[in-house]
């Protein structure tokens, strides 16, 4: 990344998706319990394996509260990507999931930043497939200029998230070089 290291994340999704149990299942490499955010937790996480390997990634984990939400837009401002996690096993808070993203997409600041969806909670028998989740948000249906993906993963056993972060690692490379253009 042009001798830039460190990249800023914010991460955003409705209560009880999962943030906080990934980005602490990230820093410490274990589960830990956590309880719900009330305003945001902040941690920076050097990347030790995969494409992002050496990428110190710090990451906003914001309260998903429906009070708190008109407050994420305060800190996209000044990320480099969001990564957007849901509760893939909750099917009735998908909707609301989407109108925040589309609220959130709405914001200028935000305009074609990239953006990685969290399925999180792919290890419960009811959890929706990436596919599935993918169709509940819309995600095709989202601006043809917009840089996003889609990941699976379980925050308690830490499946997917290597990837998950190699994903968003290459999305903002992808981002910054056609910025370049």
């Amino acid at each position: 990344m042009g001798g830039s290291s460190s990249i800023q994340l914010t991460m955003l999704g409705l209560d009880s998706a999962g943030k906080s149990t990934l980005l602490y299942r990230m820093k410490f490499d274990q589960y830990t319990n956590v309880m719900p955010t009330v305003s945001y937790n902040c941690e920076k996480i050097k990347v030790t394996s995969g494409k992002a390997k050496g990428i110190t990634f710090t990451i906003w984990d914001l309260g998903g509260q429906d009070k708190k939400r008109p407050l994420w837009r305060q800190y996209t401002r000044s990320s480099d990507g969001i990564i957007f996690v849901v509760d893939s096993a909750d099917k009735e808070r998908l909707e609301e999931a989407k109108l925040e993203l589309i609220q959130l997409l709405k914001c200028p600041d935000n305009d074609n930043l990239p953006i990685l969806f969290i399925a999180n909670k792919q290890d419960l028998r009811e959890s929706l497939e990436v596919e599935e989740v993918t169709k509940y948000l819309g995600l095709h249906e989202l601006n043809p200029g917009q840089f996003w993906t889609i990941m699976g993963s379980c925050a308690i056993t830490g499946e997917g998230l290597t990837d998950a972060m190699d994903a968003m690692y290459e999305l903002i490379l992808k981002r910054k070089s056609k910025k370049k253009r």
